[in-house]
C-alpha cells in the first residue's frame, strides 16, 4: 500500500493495494563467533524473521522518512536489476541514517530490510540481514585487520552471489571508521589501521556490482563520520527527535498497549489518535460530538504529556510507561488506572526525567 505521512488520510480510490503473504522465520540471529577470543563480528538473521516483525508500523516519524527510504530502496534494486550501467547514472545502494543516539536510526534499518525482505518476495525468495558492530570490529582492526576485513566479506560475498536472496548489510556506528584513519595518521595508532578501513571502503565499493545487496549504515556523531564514506552513500537522511505528533502517538501506542493486556483500567476510554483531537484541523464537527467526555479528557491528558517530553528521543518515549507506572505504583493500591489517569503519570514522569537529566550538566 502507498506509504503515508504520519497523520495523512487517503480515500480508497487514491491507494493502490498490494497484498503480500508471507511466513515468519523464527530461528532468530546467528552470531559469528569464531574470532580468536570469541567476539562476534557480525550477526546475521533470515528475512522475514520473527525479531523484526511489525517493527515498521511501531516506527512513527512526522517527515515521511520511511516513504523516502522505501522508494529509494525499491529504485535502487530496480536499476540493478535492469542492468542499468553505474559509471552512467551513479548509484551505490547505501544509505547513512544520522542524528541523535535514541531516534531509531538501526532499527529503521532493521524495519526496512524485513519490508524489502516482504515487498519483493516475487524477485527474491528470501533476504538476509548481516549485522556489523563497526566499533568493536575496528577496535580489533589494529592487530588482524587483514584477516578480519577478508573473513567478513568473504561471508557477505558468498551471500549476494546467491541472485535470489536479499541482502543487506547493516553497519552501525560508522562514525568509528575516522576515528580509525584519523588515529593512525596521527601516529596513536599503527598504520595497519588505514590499510583496514580502505580494505573495507574497496570492498563496499566491490559489493555495488551486485543487483542484489544494499548497504545500510547509521551515524550518531555526523562530524565524524569519513568524507570518504559520505561520498559512496547516496541518502545522508536526518533521524532527530520526534515531533510533538509522532510524539502524541508513541505515546497512544504505549497506552493501548498497556490497556490491551489489563495493566490498565479495560473499562476506561483510550486516547483519540492525533487527527481526531479536537485541536486537530482536519478533525471533523461530527467527529467531536461522537468523542465522550472520558475520552477527550484521556486525550488532552495524553497531549500533555507529549507536550511535556519535547527534546525526547524515541527510546525515551517508549521507555516513559514503565517509569510512571513504577512511580506511581505506590498511590494505586493494587488498583488498575484509567488511561486518563495514567496519562498525567506520564506527564509527571516526563518532567522528572526532565529534571535528572538537567542535574547531569
Amino acid at each position: 500500500m502507498r506509504e503515508a505521512a504520519l497523520g495523512t488520510r487517503l480515500l480508497f480510490w487514491q491507494v493502490h493495494l498490494n497484498v503480500h503473504v508471507f511466513q515468519l522465520n523464527e530461528e532468530g540471529a546467528a552470531d559469528d563467533d569464531e574470532t580468536e577470543d570469541n567476539v562476534s563480528i557480525y550477526r546475521e538473521w533470515l528475512l522475514p524473521s520473527r525479531d523484526f516483525h511489525n517493527l515498521w508500523e511501531s516506527l512513527l516519524y512526522e517527515e515521511d522518512i520511511k516513504g523516502r527510504l522505501l522508494h529509494y530502496a525499491s529504485t535502487a534494486l530496480l536499476f540493478g536489476e535492469r542492468g542499468v550501467n553505474s559509471h552512467l547514472v551513479s548509484f551505490n545502494r547505501t544509505v547513512l541514517l544520522h542524528g541523535p543516539p535514541g531516534t531509531g536510526k538501526t532499527t529503521l534499518c532493521k524495519a526496512l530490510a524485513q519490508k524489502l525482505a516482504v515487498r519483493f518476495s516475487t524477485r527474491f525468495s528470501h533476504g538476509q540481514l548481516i549485522e556489523v558492530n563497526a566499533h568493536s570490529l575496528f577496535s580489533k582492526w589494529f592487530s588482524e585487520s587483514g584477516k578480519l576485513v577478508s573473513k567478513l566479506f568473504s561471508k557477505i560475498m558468498e551471500l549476494v552471489e546467491e541472485e535470489d536472496s536479499l541482502v543487506c548489510v547493516l553497519l552501525d556506528e560508522v562514525e568509528s571508521l575516522t576515528r580509525a584513519r584519523s588515529a593512525a595518521v596521527s601516529g596513536s595508532e599503527p598504520a595497519d589501521a588505514i590499510r583496514a578501513v580502505n580494505a573495507l571502503l574497496t570492498q563496499l565499493d566491490a559489493l555495488k556490482s551486485y543487483p542484489n545487496v544494499l548497504v545500510l549504515t547509521t551515524s550518531n556523531i555526523t562530524e565524524a563520520i569519513d568524507l570518504a564514506f559520505v561520498d559512496r552513500a547516496d541518502i545522508k537522511a536526518y533521524v532527530g527527535p520526534p515531533g510533538t505528533q509522532a510524539r502524541y502517538e508513541i505515546l497512544r501506542s504505549c497506552v493501548l498497549e498497556l490497556h490491551r493486556v489489563g495493566i490498565l483500567d479495560g473499562d476506561s476510554a483510550v486516547p483519540l489518535p492525533f487527527s481526531q483531537l479536537p485541536s486537530h484541523p482536519q478533525a471533523s464537527q461530527a467527529m467531536e460530538e461522537d468523542v465522550s467526555q472520558e475520552q477527550q479528557a484521556a486525550s488532552t491528558a495524553l497531549a500533555e504529556a507529549a507536550t511535556a517530553c519535547a527534546g525526547f528521543s524515541g527510546r525515551m518515549l517508549r521507555k516513559l510507561p514503565f517509569l510512571a507506572h513504577a512511580q506511581g505504583s505506590a498511590l494505586r493500591k493494587g488498583r488498575p488506572l484509567s488511561c486518563q489517569a495514567f496519562a498525567t503519570q506520564l506527564r509527571q514522569a516526563s518532567e522528572l526525567e526532565a529534571h535528572d537529566r538537567g542535574l547531569m550538566k
